[in-house]
């Protein structure tokens, strides 16, 4: 897919080719492999608004989707006000929510009860019980492993995973090959199609590292202008910063 493709127009014209092969869009615990249906999984790694972006356009076509959020990222804090704000009108919208869960930054601690206290956290911003779970840069070992994680599914599991075809945009490329030329949806099989939110909010011929530099001077932008008005000791001038930077920011 050329990278132009990779923006909001791109994104609404995937799923449109998508549902104009017959396909629909399925929760996890709706979908079977025989399946004519795809489940649309986010992972939210950089940004929470460019997530709520791709929310909108879902909900404006009437299907949707389940998001995955960090709690410990330090990109995005889904518990400041912005934060409970962009996860609250995804769920006004439909989506479902879950967690996105970096196990390598619990070391060697006990991964369900931190997957579970984290779950716990997020619910309590979300007003609503977290029960889903997705792996930031999953281990081998989980990547089709059966067994429940803190109580609960994960979107590697067999049924999930191997069991339905698999489509992912990781780095803002197709690494298996575009989902329509998938061997799951040529044969009308279950796909499971992972995207971040990130790359789908680019401009037309803009690359992932263009896109990632336009996210960092938006949050750069951001903290400036929240530190002027907080200090009388920085410029006062860059106190409007974030009216321009505020897309790139979440």
């Amino acid at each position: 897919m050329p990278a132009e493709d990779f923006t909001p127009d791109g994104y609404r014209t995937l799923l449109q080719s998508l549902i104009g092969l017959g396909y629909a869009v399925r929760a996890f615990p709706e979908v079977t492999a025989d399946d004519r249906a795809v489940v649309l999984r986010h992972d939210i790694d950089f940004s929470l608004e460019a997530a709520l972006e791709i929310g909108e356009i879902e909900a404006a076509m009437g299907v949707r989707s389940i998001f995955f959020a960090l709690v410990g990222s330090e990109l995005y804090n889904p518990f400041t006000a912005a934060g409970r704000t962009v996860l609250g009108r995804l769920r006004a919208l439909g989506h479902d929510l879950g967690l996105h869960f970096d196990a390598a930054a619990h070391g060697t601690a006990d991964l369900d009860l931190a997957a579970d206290g984290e779950c716990r956290l997020l619910g309590q911003v979300v007003g609503a019980p977290v029960g889903m779970i997705s792996f930031h840069r999953p281990e081998p070992g989980w990547l089709g492993a059966e067994r429940a994680i803190a109580g609960r599914p994960h979107t590697y599991q067999p049924r999930h995973f191997s069991a339905l075809g698999y489509c992912s945009d990781s780095s803002g490329e197709w690494r298996h090959g575009h989902p329509l030329d998938h061997a799951a949806v040529r044969g009308r099989r279950a796909l499971q199609l992972l995207t971040h939110p990130i790359w789908w909010t680019a401009r037309a011929g803009e690359t992932p590292r263009e896109r990632l530099d336009r996210l960092a001077l938006g949050r750069l932008d951001r903290v400036r202008a929240t530190i002027a008005r907080e200090c009388r000791a920085y410029p006062r001038a860059f106190a409007d910063l974030d009216a321009d930077g505020a897309a790139e920011a979440g």
